[in-house]
């Protein structure tokens, strides 16, 4: 009866000797070596990380950050000597690198933004001008509130830590509802500075100060420019948010590597911008006392 199993009929299972088919095999090949060694090498290496695919990491962004915030220093420290070295010649300091850095930040700002594809050079060429602008706004503050400078610098490193602190623990995060107050918000900050300065090149008297609106009008014997700074402050605090947001969201989607630029250049924007504030907020407390 097993002879009728089907498996039995099959070549493979009938020995020669009984004189059924024969089926003829080849020896398996020869095994290289070498190449089993490789075989073996590829399964025993760790999995590629996400550098090795080319994929953006926070650990890569946060050096792009630290590779943008270095060059700015180095050019913040020729704008100070730039801005202080004309006061023994002609009694003033300079104002040539702050404006200098001032316009050509703020358009390579503007190409960086609208640019379709991320541009180191343009990265890069931002944080040199940031570098010129920063180094030349702090001389023109030190000289007239000694000391401004290093109260602006802790107070800028104290909301970047807190605020990363917070984020990293889960206590905050951006949201859709959040970030749309912002942008509102943000709106209605950049109009009142449009007015502000307006008012100061016309010398409209109601903005005497030296701030304009921000230190000619005072509320309860405060300063106006001490309530919008601290505002202000909470809205550069909140667009740090974003930022690590962005990056957070970049890292976990798989972005190329690239982005990690993009990551760093949004840091750069929102910290430069968090520092002048302080600093304006610093000179407007010290200048009412």
């Amino acid at each position: 009866m097993a002879l009728n199993n089907p498996a039995f009929s099959n070549p493979a299972f009938q020995d020669p000797r009984a004189g059924g088919a024969q089926t003829r095999y080849s020896p398996p090949p020869a095994v290289d070596p070498a190449a089993a060694a490789s075989i073996e090498g590829a399964y025993a290496a760790p999995s590629a990380s996400a550098v090795d695919t080319g994929r953006m990491t926070v650990e890569d962004t946060v050096m792009k950050t630290l590779a943008l915030f270095g060059i700015l220093v180095v050019t913040a420290v020729v704008g100070w000597i730039w801005t202080t070295s004309s006061v023994g010649t002609t009694g003033q300091p300079s104002a040539l690198p702050m404006i200098i850095g001032g316009l050509g930040g703020f358009v390579l700002a503007m190409v960086a933004i609208f640019k379709k594809k991320p541009s180191v050079p343009v990265f890069v060429a931002y944080a040199a001008f940031e570098g010129l602008f920063i180094g030349g706004i702090s001389a023109f503050f030190e000289l007239m509130f000694p000391g401004i400078v290093l109260q602006a610098t802790l107070g800028t490193l104290s909301v970047v830590g807190v605020t990363l602190a917070l984020f990293a623990s889960g206590k905050i995060r951006a949201s859709a509802r959040a970030t749309k107050i912002f942008m509102i918000a943000m709106v209605g900050y950049l109009v009142f500075s449009l007015v502000n300065v307006g008012l100061m090149l016309f010398n409209v008297p109601v903005a005497g100060g030296a701030f304009g609106l921000r230190s000619s009008i005072e509320i309860f014997g405060i300063p106006l420019g001490v309530f919008i700074g601290v505002f202000v402050v909470i809205l550069a605090a909140y667009s740090l948010v974003m930022d690590f947001d962005q990056i957070q969201r970049g890292v976990r989607n798989g972005a190329p590597r690239v982005y990690g630029w993009v990551g760093a250049f949004g840091i750069m924007v929102t910290v430069v911008w968090l520092y002048v504030e302080i600093l304006r907020l610093i000179a407007i407390v010290r200048g009412n006392n």
